[in-house]
């Protein structure tokens, strides 16, 4: 307990194994910090640390805005070339519409669907569970409730949750370009 609450993290009521904090998990909580979902599962607890969390979070948040408004600008170059395409002369008002609902499907599928499906494996939890963080995550919620890769009793790959990282912050990007759109 004493090695975990130098680190400035508190396991009192956590789920979180304390001796698992790894480089996965740190890269876990520095982007639940900077996207604003905040689970409330690990927070530092010392001074040094929840000052360094305020100015790690004031310089991060709009930081990962940025980061995110570049990204989003980026696939929105990449949506127009394909917009460009389709409305050449002679394409149909069909096509049109069918690579809009290919870019919402394909999306959907990667960032709604498919991640539930693997919360409820590694996790152990139901499709809706896994639907429901997913949610609960892409919207920037966070409640906490449910948290990937802190059940004590799994072993998790070490990359697991820098993964699911990754996997937010692009899921972020893409409902902002949906709203975008």
């Amino acid at each position: 307990l004493m090695e975990a609450w130098e680190k400035g993290v508190n396991p009192e009521g956590n789920s979180t194994n304390p001796s698992n904090w790894d480089f996965s998990n740190s890269f876990f909580f520095a982007g639940t910090v900077v996207t604003t979902i905040g689970y409330g599962n690990l927070s530092p607890s010392t001074v040094a640390g929840q000052i360094f969390c305020v100015f790690y979070a004031l310089f991060g948040v709009p930081l990962n805005l940025a980061f995110l408004n570049q990204l989003g600008k980026g696939l929105n170059a990449h949506l127009i070339t394909l917009e460009r395409w389709v409305q050449k002369p002679g394409r149909a008002q069909v096509v049109q519409t069918l690579a809009v609902a290919i870019f919402l499907t394909a999306g959907t599928l990667l960032f709604l669907v498919f991640p539930p499906l693997v919360f409820s494996y590694v996790e152990g939890w139901s499709y809706g569970e896994g639907f429901y963080f997913t949610f609960i995550t892409l919207s920037t919620i966070g409640f906490g409730d449910y948290v990937v890769g802190t059940n004590p009793n799994k072993h998790y790959i070490p990359v697991y949750r820098s993964l699911t990282a990754i996997w937010i912050v692009f899921g972020l990007a893409w409902l902002a370009l949906v709203f975008n759109v």
